[in-house]
This record gives C-alpha cells, sequence and structure tokens, in this order.
C-alpha cells in the first residue's frame, strides 16, 4: 500500500483521513490496517513514533461503520493517561462529526462522573488504563460484552507497570468471538504469553529492529560526576538551540533539576508521577506549544508522549537498562527529523554505559567534563 487511498475502506474515511494530510502510510500502517480491515488479530512490533496510533484506528473506525450490531464497541487498553488521553484526541480528529460521547475516557485522576457518563450513553470507543477499568469491573458499574476489536497498546510497557493481573481480568469480561490488536516495543517471553493466551493466530507485524535507537538521533555521552551535571546542563542549554527533554530517576530529582534551571534563569517545567493530572497536562502542553524550553520528567514519560520537535534529549540519570535509553531518546530525531542525545554517566558507571552499548550494538561519542584545576 503506497497511499491510504489504496486501502480498503470507505470513501468518508479516505477523505477524513486526506484532511489530516495522511497521504502515504508508515511501514506498520501498511502492515497492519490490511489484516486489521479482514478481521484478523494482528501482533506488531514497532518503536514508538512509527504510527502506531492510525494503525490501529483506522481499523476500528471502519469496522464501527459497518458492524451489523449498532451496540459494537472497541476497547484500547493503554499503559498511562497521558497516552490514552492523545489517543482519545487523535480519535476526535479522525471522527469530528461524532457525539462527544462516542468515545470514553477512562483512566485514573480525573473525575469518574463524564467517564461513566459516556460509557452509559452509548459510546462506541473505550479508551482506557487497565486500573481505573478494571476498578469500574469491580464494582459493577459498566459491561463490555458488546467489544467487538480489543486494542492493547504498548504492552510490554503495561506488564512492566504491574498491570497483568488487570489485563486478564478485563480480557475475561469480553466475548471470546472479538478481534484482538496488540503493540509492543519488544517481544520478550512475557509477551509472548499474552500472545497465546489472548490472540488466535495473528498475523505478524515487524518493523525494523524493535529495540534500536532511531538512526536520525546523534548519540553522545559525557563522563561528569553527580555534582557537575546540573552545570553541564545549563552548559548543553547555553550552547545549543531547540527545546530539551531531561531524563531524570526520581519524582524528587525532577523537581529539583528543574527548580535550579529555573533559579538559572531557564524556562523550566516538570512531569512525574507525583503531580496532579491538571498539572502534567499543563507541564506538556507548555513545553509542546514552546511556552517552556525544557521539561524535566521521570520515566512516566519516556513512552507514549507525542511532543514534537524535541532537539535534545538529556540523559541527566542513565537509564537502568537499554530498553529505557531507546524509549527515552525516541522522543526526539521524530518523523525524519535530525535530534541530539546526551547521556550522563559518572566514572562507577561506564560499565552500565558499555552494556546498554553491546545491547544495542552501538557505539555513543564520549566526552569527558573534567574538574577545573585550582589556582
Amino acid at each position: 500500500m503506497t497511499q491510504f487511498s489504496d486501502f480498503n475502506i470507505s470513501d468518508t474515511l479516505k477523505q477524513r483521513v486526506a484532511a489530516l494530510n495522511f497521504i502515504a502510510p508508515t511501514p506498520v500502517q501498511a502492515g497492519a490496517i490490511p489484516p486489521a480491515l479482514e478481521g484478523k488479530d494482528v501482533l506488531a512490533t514497532a518503536q514508538t513514533g512509527t504510527g502506531k496510533t492510525l494503525s490501529f484506528l483506522i481499523p476500528i473506525f471502519e469496522k464501527l461503520a459497518v458492524s451489523k450490531s449498532r451496540s459494537a464497541a472497541a476497547l484500547i487498553l493503554l499503559p498511562t493517561r497521558e497516552l490514552a488521553m492523545q489517543v482519545e484526541v487523535e480519535y476526535r480528529k479522525l471522527n469530528p462529526t461524532s457525539s462527544a460521547h462516542a468515545v470514553a475516557l477512562v483512566v485514573g485522576g480525573m473525575a469518574e462522573g463524564p467517564q461513566l457518563q459516556s460509557i452509559r450513553r452509548g459510546a462506541r470507543l473505550i479508551v482506557a488504563t487497565p486500573g481505573r477499568l478494571e476498578d469500574y469491573l469491580d464494582r459493577r458499574l459498566v459491561k463490555l460484552d458488546e467489544i467487538e476489536i480489543l486494542v492493547l497498546d504498548e504492552v510490554d510497557r503495561m506488564l512492566d507497570m504491574g498491570f497483568k493481573p488487570a489485563i486478564r481480568r478485563i480480557v475475561g469480561c469480553l466475548p471470546q468471538s472479538r478481534q484482538t490488536l496488540c503493540y509492543s516495543a519488544t517481544l520478550d517471553a512475557q509477551i509472548r504469553e499474552v500472545v497465546r493466551e489472548y490472540l488466535k493466530d495473528p498475523v505478524r507485524i515487524e518493523i525494523g529492529s524493535v529495540l534500536k535507537p532511531c538512526e536520525n538521533v546523534e548519540l553522545q555521552t559525557f563522563e561528569v560526576e553527580q555534582d557537575r551535571k546540573q552545570e553541564l546542563l545549563e552548559h548543553l542549554l547555553d550552547s545549543t538551540d531547540g527545546s530539551f527533554l531531561v531524563f531524570v530517576r526520581t519524582k524528587h530529582g525532577a523537581d529539583r533539576v528543574a527548580h535550579r534551571l529555573v533559579r538559572s534563569g531557564h524556562s523550566a517545567t516538570q512531569i512525574h508521577g507525583d503531580r496532579s493530572q491538571a498539572q502534567r497536562n499543563q507541564a506538556l502542553k507548555s513545553f509542546s506549544e514552546g511556552r517552556h524550553r525544557i521539561l524535566v520528567a521521570t520515566d512516566v514519560a519516556a513512552r507514549g508522549i507525542d511532543v514534537k520537535h524535541v532537539a535534545h534529549v538529556v540523559n541527566y540519570d542513565i537509564p537502568k537498562v537499554a530498553e529505557d535509553f531507546v524509549h527515552r531518546i525516541g522522543r526526539t530525531g521524530r518523523a525524519s527529523a535530525k535530534g541530539i542525545a546526551s547521556t550522563f554517566a559518572s566514572v562507577t558507571e561506564r560499565g552500565d554505559l558499555r552494556k546498554i552499548e553491546r545491547t544495542l550494538a552501538i557505539s555513543m561519542k564520549r566526552f569527558r567534563v573534567t574538574a577545573p584545576q585550582s589556582a
């Protein structure tokens, strides 16, 4: 499929896709959409930023439009509120004429009333995080017996976050005859178990290496001690143009780094698990709109948050595993744009750095930050 107009979809949907300026599908869209439209289960491994969202929204839109049952619905499960909110926004763009209740956003940290009201008024699409949806099921506030399509997006991340029991409970409430689309950045033993349990003879889509940094990103590492990281970060900010996404290990660390940057005259905000949903939304909005140049984040933001035009990702604290490294730096160099990823590591972390390089078969440019000589 070289263009969206080649897909076996309605003229209405073709017009809406064209109106959003989507012309040529990405590889994951070209691979996943045709079998999904045929009703087959799909297992796709692809990195963030490859167009996964549209690859399941288009089949959902088309299938619900032609379903014989007016109450037929689809369920998309995702690991984080932010990702769920973005998927809801993308669906509304694709379906601008639908009522406000055509899609229900079911996530924690937001009022229950509007979520339950949307479902009860017949939402055709439920976009949910597992924790909140399982809570509604436990309290018998919702039924899922009309779900014809299930999407498990970023399933590897959901398992990492401990959602496996919640997913099992949710899937147990769905019809056996449903269609299931599963997306993951990796395919380890845990994910293979999920595939065996929930998918039937899936069509396998694999887009490039599922554990490899984007080739558009220039990788560099700085050997620097902990007490000089802030100074190095500010040097990079002063000597480089563009927006910065800075990853730290802890919530306290995110607050500390952001506050220091603000005191130094930089425009910075932060996002982590202890901030309210309203604060997180506002931080993301101000960063994506350019009102803050710097967003300091814990790994809650490493996946799923699609902020365009991030020029520079900084691993202020080295990630624990290679997979987290890939997801962090995947925030830059998107859609063929160039990006820079800088990793700060102390002398004692050389081994951790080499392990990441070996796992990903990469070699980063190395720089050393030395202490100033005393007079």
